[in-house]
């Protein structure tokens, strides 16, 4: 078991290009469900994942639709490996969605989270965080992205930034004056990276290193808190506002989806319903009849 799940996951990592979270997630749904039902992959049937869903009771359905969908994909390779006929999962229904509104900041909220940055004493973490943040919301970049981000792909004069997103897929995102700004002052007092390695990586940490997921999270989380904005938000929610605020003004849809790097506009045409459910909510908290 443990050859076949390392080599599921060497393929999803070479093969299918995705992001080492996801492998990470999705190897792990898989070693725990042939864990639990005690059966060789091979020999899996369609009534023992039916069975191992059906006892996960406590994962949301959004949860379970993930769990599906790691499931079909291990039995998909399987199947392309010449390893079984067919995939045990083919008929299994996954549970249906109701269509998920992300939490989205208002331009007035964003603006106090950014502000709330004090940077009047020109201490290099502080004009990091206003960069991280500014470029978060300013080019709607995942966390992962922001992370990654290089000094040589952010380019301040031509006022763009080159984006290695999900499946090392490469997007040109424009980068807005004040992004831009924040970022220009930060590196002028960013610090040495602690190896020639990190020497291109933008967002260091105090040891010289690159800053972390849980480290932009925490930012996000302090700043919203000082900023007294009482949301439960991620750095995620910088991403859904950018896209929400630039729908509500106008933008083409196919622009934001570029700019995201969505494949499908499916995904980005979830920033539509999130205006209706605003001005929807806004609507029937006022009329007299709601």
């Amino acid at each position: 078991m443990t050859r076949i799940l390392q080599d599921y996951r060497y393929y999803l990592r070479m093969e299918r290009s995705l992001s080492p979270n996801t492998v990470e997630a999705y190897g792990r749904d898989v070693e725990e469900f042939l864990e639990a039902v005690e059966v060789e992959p091979r020999a899996v049937r369609s009534d023992d994942v039916e069975r191992y869903l059906a006892s996960r009771t406590k994962l949301s359905k959004r949860s379970q639709a993930r769990l599906l969908s790691s499931l079909r994909s291990f039995f998909d390779w399987l199947v392309l490996e010449g390893e079984r006929p067919d995939n045990p999962c083919e008929l299994i229904g996954a549970p249906k969605l109701g269509r998920y509104l992300p939490a989205v900041l208002s331009v007035e909220e964003v603006t106090a989270i950014l502000e709330s940055v004090d940077t009047s004493h020109g201490n290099w973490t502080a004009l990091r965080d206003r960069a991280i943040l500014e470029i978060l919301y300013g080019c709607g970049l995942r966390v992962s992205e922001a992370c990654g981000l290089l000094i040589s792909h952010v380019y301040l004069k031509e006022g763009f930034v080159r984006v290695v997103g999900k499946g090392n897929k490469e997007r040109l995102v424009p980068l807005g004056e004040m992004a831009a700004d924040a970022f220009s002052a930060y590196l002028e007092a960013r610090p040495e990276a602690a190896e020639p390695a990190f020497d291109d990586v933008a967002f260091l940490n105090k040891n010289g290193r690159p800053l972390s997921r849980v480290a932009i999270f925490n930012l996000v989380k302090a700043q919203a808190l000082k900023a007294g904005v009482n949301k439960e938000i991620s750095p995620h929610t910088f991403r859904h506002s950018f896209a929400t605020h630039l729908i509500e003004n106008g933008a083409d849809l196919r622009v934001v989806q570029e700019m995201l790097g969505h494949e499908s506009i499916l995904t980005t045409e979830i920033y539509t319903h999130i205006d209706t459910a605003t001005w929807q909510a806004e609507v029937l908290s006022h009329h007299p009849r709601r």
